[in-house]
């Protein structure tokens, strides 16, 4: 059965303060839409966790700089609604924008330290729109628990700072990576790839894994960088803007994983900015 589709905030909350009257754990699963299997993945931990599943459609022009790109995003309301219907979600909240961002808006959330890098060095402002929706959302949604995959990893830890600094009461759970049968990890983004695009943009993940290994075994970084970087230009990349390793906890560069860490890249394929991570054995 499809789940009710709200736009307004007071019937949102209508909802939501019957649901924390009877004492209900709620979750949400935040979204930009164009869902997949990885957000579905995350609505059916949600399910599985919570007595209340609410799942946010908002495509949000703060956390994007290219606007450009913020056009091109794909929009798929309904068939969303469709995908929502095999699960046991109790809400579909699709805001209209100025029940996110009113008339006379003028407040930002922003997080030091972690926004510095990667994504946040090549998407300036990036981090402010999602830390600031997010917050939003987990106020309007009154959720306990919230629920976000792993590929945007640097995106988890930023709304876990966000959350535990502003003391918003919300449990902040990570979920694994979801990915094609080739390695790709899914995207909204990939909609937009060429089939032969699709196929050579699985490289990335191989490749990542190639440097992982390697990496494990001891090997030092600079030289795998920049044989990794030949290896995703042979392959059809037409830019790699970064691939680097960091440690997990504070997302720390370094040069040997001699923590726990990940590997991060971003690269662009048929015009499509993508984005991965993975887990690096220690060494």
């Amino acid at each position: 059965m499809t789940a009710p589709i709200l736009r307004r905030l007071a019937d949102l909350r209508a909802r939501t303060a019957e649901w924390k009257r009877a004492g209900e754990v709620i979750g949400v699963v935040p979204t930009m839409g164009a869902l997949h299997a990885g957000h579905l993945s995350l609505v059916e931990a949600a399910c599985a966790a919570c007595d209340r599943v609410i799942v946010t459609i908002f495509v949000n022009p703060r956390q994007f700089n290219n606007p450009e790109d913020l056009a091109s995003y794909p929009r798929t309301e309904h068939e969303d609604a469709q995908k929502l219907a095999a699960h046991a979600v109790d809400a579909i909240y699709v805001p209209d924008p100025e029940e996110i961002y009113p008339p006379g808006f003028a407040t930002t959330v922003s997080v030091e330290g972690l926004t510095d890098v990667m994504e946040g060095a090549f998407r300036p402002g990036h981090f402010d729109g999602v830390a600031t929706v997010c917050a939003k959302l987990f106020l309007q949604t009154a959720a306990d628990r919230a629920f976000f995959g792993e590929k945007d990893f640097q995106q988890l830890k930023v709304v876990r700072r966000m959350a535990a600094d502003l003391d918003i009461p919300v449990e902040i759970v990570g979920r694994p990576t979801v990915r094609e049968a080739s390695g790709l990890a899914l995207s909204s983004r990939n909609l937009r790839l060429s089939p032969d695009g699709r196929e050579r943009a699985a490289r990335l993940h191989a490749v990542m894994q190639e440097v992982a290994a390697e990496l494990a075994g001891g090997k030092p970084l600079d030289g795998l960088v920049a044989t990794a970087h030949e290896r995703l230009r042979e392959a059809g990349f037409a830019e790699i803007e970064y691939l680097e390793l960091r440690a997990e906890e504070d997302l720390a560069p370094l040069v040997r994983p001699d923590r726990p860490a990940r590997l991060f890249a971003a690269a662009w394929m048929d015009g499509v900015r993508l984005i991965d991570n993975i887990p690096v054995p220690a060494s």
